[in-house]
């Protein structure tokens, strides 16, 4: 596969036809080679238009999805941003090559080492990941102007809603475990104002202030 012209015809077919126009979004998303954040099986399948699955139960989102959530924290670069859920790492790239500074939490030692390897072969040296329970955000690097959370949450998590800087947004799938809408919740002074962007499904995010674990 030629994996550069297979991206460019991801991010022309399946996100800039589908509304995403912030132009930051869609150059990142054009660099960070997403084949390599897929198990090696999949490596044909890294730019179809769905999520795939990675080790630990967990998923890469869709590419469709990871555009536009990062479109809607209006990153225009230089901002510190918290991803919750690494994953194998794919969102957080996307994110460093807007922000300045990508800090990521994951529950899974496994993914996280995996994540933490591959972004730094790759030259991604403005993500910091760590280990630990997401909903509880990271307060030692807090406030933060962006924060996805990518996976399905049955509330907003206040620890994330408080790390939020005056400005900041936080965007984050909300509702069953089957079933989500996705809310970007910002923050104005000492007003919190919710917004539904859409419909979707998220695996269960797992911590003191999402899901308890089975």
């Amino acid at each position: 596969m030629d994996f550069p012209i297979e991206r460019e015809r991801m991010v022309e077919e399946q996100i800039r036809a589908r509304g995403i126009k912030d132009e930051l979004v869609l150059e990142a998303v054009k660099k960070v080679p997403r084949h390599q954040f897929v198990n090696e099986s999949l490596v044909g399948e890294a730019y179809n238009d769905y999520p795939l699955p990675i080790p630990g139960g967990q998923t890469i989102s869709q590419p469709y999805m990871v555009a536009m959530m990062t479109e809607c924290l209006g990153l225009k670069g230089g901002e510190r941003s918290l991803e919750v859920g690494t994953g194998s790492g794919y969102q957080a790239a996307v994110l460093a090559e807007i922000a300045y500074k990508v800090y990521s939490i994951e529950r899974d030692p496994h993914l996280a080492r995996m994540a933490r390897e591959l972004l730094s072969k790759l030259n991604y040296k403005n993500v910091v990941i760590k280990v630990g329970d997401g909903t509880l955000g990271w307060r030692e690097f807090a406030p933060f102007d962006g924060i996805i959370v990518t996976a399905g949450s049955p509330v907003v998590p206040k620890p994330l809603q408080d790390q939020l800087k005056d400005g900041g947004r936080l965007i984050v799938p909300v509702g069953s475990s089957a079933f989500q809408n996705l809310m970007c919740v910002e923050k104005k002074g000492p007003k919190i104002k919710n917004r539904k962007i859409c419909g979707c499904t998220f695996v269960p995010l797992i911590g003191d202030h999402g899901w308890t674990q089975e």
